[in-house]
């Protein structure tokens, strides 16, 4: 009889943010200037996104605009154009943490790879 494939716990963005500060502890990047404003910057962005989102799912994805004579037209929910800019935004925040834990790693002498598996496990 095969095994059943374990399905991992759901996190919040909030506990997956901690799990990740924990092994930067343990790993020693937790003092790293770079590497600590920019995960706070990453953090931040996941923030304004969940915001954005909510915003979207509320509103929806079109808006109504009324003009000074009363005509209304409607446009895409300026929220979506927002999401968009910080997911891209966010997207590039993420390169630079693996840059960084890249260059942390090789500094230290650690396997990148193996540094990288070990963040991206959580």
């Amino acid at each position: 009889m095969p095994k059943k494939k374990e399905v991992p716990e759901k996190l919040t963005l909030q506990e997956q943010a901690d799990k990740i500060m924990a092994k930067a502890e343990e790993k020693g990047v937790s003092t790293n200037f770079f590497f600590i404003t920019t995960f706070k910057r990453y953090q931040v962005q996941m923030k304004i996104m969940n915001d954005l989102e909510k915003q979207i799912e509320e509103i929806g994805a079109t808006v109504e605009k009324e003009y000074v004579k009363g005509r209304g037209n409607i446009y895409t929910n300026p929220a979506i154009s927002e999401y968009n800019k910080t997911a891209t935004a966010a997207n590039g925040t993420v390169s630079t943490l693996m840059k960084i834990l890249t260059t942390f790693s090789e500094a230290e002498g650690i396997e990148s790879g193996d540094l990288m598996s070990e963040f991206l496990s959580l």
